[in-house]
This record gives structure tokens, C-alpha cells and sequence, in this order.
């Protein structure tokens, strides 16, 4: 293993802070009434050259997917894992998130007549047994069979999901655009398989991440690589845009394992990658719009430059300057992340399913009444799966 994987881990707080703003912005976006609230809070148009804070957020989560990808590998070579059994790791999380991310797209494509069942209670189904499968059981030895019987319970649910969903066209599953999770599947898959197999050498990760930036550039243009068949299902890869975002996150994990313990250098680091980044997005401007929903290289690249700032400012406040009043729920969010994030939806689904007037603030009358319903929403979801992880409820794959 080389000299970068030989630096002590020094845990970095403000990694995990980041992550749990992130995801709380995640969920104040995704809940915004979007008739009744600015427009800088919500998504552009496909074709409008801009962004609002919802089209930063999504690559926000990404590069902090890329940015735990070194301390996951360190920490998986702690306790004696090869190469090999690391790889199989991170296949099976990969293939774990493809899957989920498919069948949670899906669920809006539920016909009801056809599948027996209303897309929400086929929705909250599929999600139980996400839960059973994947929960992080307690490790006792009188109880490990029940917990093996809610997985079986779980896989045999998912099954079934599968062969009673019909959508109003008569079909089953697509594939789409993988959903949400599937998207952090790719990306995680590309970064993690390139910062293991390179050995963690930084000069490979560069690589890889000006690979997948080309790639998405192309993409954009009459270049665009499309392979026929199989193009369909790797059109995440092959576009380059979500693995651009998630690579550069876990080349800044690399600069931050490596200078640790030289928070001054680490800082002057990150501020001239931030400075790189953010002009090479508005130059690229001048040829592709900021656009999210178009995933262009102008638009992976600034969200990269902001997420790098906003990281400095995480870390200095809360490593260097050793802040810590009120950061406690975001740093136990950003290590529950998946469960924070899936655990809400089941009570849109209850709520949704029996009329429940819960979210009587999505509302476009009085607009501060919308923003700070959907403010104590998302920070309330914070404290849930906080809650749901002392139970212990939450979700590890």
C-alpha cells in the first residue's frame, strides 16, 4: 500500500457535519411547495442557464460520497480485508443501491388496477423491506435468527413487489435514469473502484477524475460516445457527469487524510482547488449552460468549487477553531445518511394515503409559513432517524 494510505486517520468532524447539512438541505428542497416559494430555492428549467440552491445539493451529497471513500477503504484495511474481498464489498453496495434506486423510481409508475395495490401502499411496502433487508441488526447471538427471518421476510417482499408491478402501459421495470440512489450506485462504484485498484495513488484518481470530466464534455457535444445495447445502462458512466462529481469529492478525501494534521497548508490546498474549479465552470459557460437536469460540465464543476468552500469553512470552524454548539444533529445525520434520507418518505406515504393535513404549511398564500414549515420539516427528519437508530433502526449496506 502506498504513502498515502499509510497516513494516520485523523477523524475529521466536519466531514460528517457537512454531510448531515447536506442531507438536511436535501430534504428542506424536496419538500418545498414550489408555488409558494422563491424561486432561488427551487430548480431551474432544463434549458435556463442557472441554479438555484436545489441543483447544488444532489452533486453536494455526491461529493461527500466521494469524499468517504478513503476512510471507508483505510478503514476496511484496518481489520485485515484484502483488495479482493474490499472489491466484493463494494460491488455488493453498488449493486444494493442500483436495485433500490430502480424499484423506488418505479413506484410512481404504479398502475393500480393492474398491480392490485395503490402506488403508495406498493411504495411503503417496497420500503419495510428495504428496512428489514439492509437494517443494522444488534449482534446477539439468542436473537440472530429472527434477524435472519426479517431478511428472507424482506427479500421474499421485494419479489413479490416485483411480480405484481404493472404500469398503466401494461410493462414492468424500467431502468430509467437508475433514480436517485442509483445514480450514487455509479458514482460511488467509478470513484471506489479507481481509488482501490490505483492503490490510492492520487496521480490515478486525477486521472480518472479528468477521464470521466472529458466524458461529460463529449457528452455535450456531436463526440457523445453511445454504444448500442448496453449504452442504456451505462449512460451514468458514459456520461461522465456524476462521476466527475463524485471523484472530485474523493480527491479532496485524499488531500484531507494527507494533510490532517496541517490544517494550514490543507486549507490553502482546498481554497486554490475551490478557485480552479469555480473558473473552469463559469469559463466552460461560455459553451454549456449550468444546468442540472442536463448534468453539464459547467454545472458539476461550480457545484464542486461551492461544495469545496463550504467544506473550509466546516473545517475550520469546527476542526481548527474547535466549534461545536448545535452541529451534534448534523454529525449524527451525516453517519446515518441513507436512513435520513429513505426514512421521511414513509411518512409522506401515511400522510398522503389517509388525508392526513400534516402539511398544511404547502401553501402559496404566505410564503415564509411555506419555507419555515418545510425548514422544521427537514429538521425534524433529522431528529427521526436519529430516533430511529436508537431503536436500532437504520439502514447500512
Amino acid at each position: 500500500m502506498n504513502a498515502l494510505q499509510a497516513v494516520p486517520t485523523i477523524r475529521i468532524r466536519s466531514m460528517d457535519v457537512m454531510r448531515g447539512f447536506t442531507l438536511f438541505l436535501m430534504l428542506f428542497v424536496n419538500d418545498l411547495f414550489i408555488p409558494g416559494v422563491p424561486k432561488w430555492l427551487v430548480h431551474s428549467e432544463a434549458d435556463e442557464d442557472g441554479m438555484g440552491l436545489a441543483d447544488w445539493v444532489f452533486p453536494g451529497f455526491l461529493f461527500m460520497v466521494g469524499m468517504a471513500v478513503p476512510y471507508a477503504v483505510a478503514a476496511r484495511e484496518k481489520i485485515g480485508s484484502s483488495t479482493a474481498v474490499i472489491f466484493v464489498h463494494m460491488l455488493i453496495r453498488t449493486l444494493s443501491l442500483l436495485l433500490i434506486g430502480v424499484l423506488i423510481l418505479n413506484g410512481s409508475r404504479v398502475d393500480p388496477q393492474l398491480t392490485g395495490m395503490s402506488h403508495l401502499l406498493w411504495l411503503g411496502l417496497l420500503y419495510v423491506c428495504v428496512f428489514l433487508i439492509w437494517n443494522c441488526y444488534p449482534k446477539d447471538r439468542p436473537y440472530e435468527p429472527i434477524y435472519k427471518g426479517l431478511r428472507v421476510v424482506g427479500i421474499l417482499g421485494i419479489i413479490y413487489l416485483v411480480y405484481i408491478f404493472k404500469a398503466s402501459d401494461g410493462k414492468g421495470l424500467e431502468v430509467g435514469w437508475w433514480g436517485i440512489l442509483g445514480l450514487i450506485g455509479w458514482g460511488y462504484f467509478a470513484a471506489a473502484s479507481i481509488f482501490l485498484l490505483s492503490r490510492g495513488r492520487i496521480i490515478v484518481v486525477i486521472c480518472g477524475w479528468l477521464i470521466f470530466f472529458l466524458l461529460n464534455i463529449l457528452a455535450h457535444t456531436e463526440l457523445k460516445i453511445e454504444l448500442a445495447g448496453i449504452g442504456r445502462y451505462l449512460h451514468v458512466l458514459l456520461s461522465g457527469n456524476t462521476p466527475c462529481i463524485v471523484l472530485a469529492g474523493t480527491l479532496v478525501g485524499m488531500l484531507m487524510k494527507r494533510y490532517a494534521a496541517t490544517p494550514r497548508i490543507l486549507l490553502r490546498i482546498l481554497f486554490l482547488l475551490a478557485t480552479i474549479w469555480l473558473a473552469m465552470g463559469f469559463v466552460l459557460r461560455f459553451w454549456f449552460i449550468l444546468s442540472k437536469i442536463h448534468g453539464t460540465p459547467s454545472w458539476a464543476l461550480v457545484c464542486c468549487g461551492i461544495s469545496v468552500l463550504l467544506l473550509i469553512l466546516l473545517y475550520y470552524f469546527i476542526d481548527v477553531k474547535g466549534y461545536q454548539r448545535g452541529m451534534r444533529v448534523f454529525e449524527e445525520a451525516g453517519k446515518n445518511s441513507l436512513t435520513t434520507y429513505l426514512a421521511p418518505d414513509l411518512i409522506y406515504f401515511i400522510c398522503w394515503g389517509f388525508h392526513l393535513p400534516l402539511f398544511f404549511y404547502k401553501q402559496s398564500e404566505y410564503m415564509g409559513l411555506a419555507i419555515a414549515g418545510s425548514l422544521l420539516w427537514a429538521f425534524a427528519m433529522l431528529w427521526y432517524a436519529i430516533l430511529l437508530k436508537k431503536l436500532p433502526i437504520y439502514l447500512k449496506l
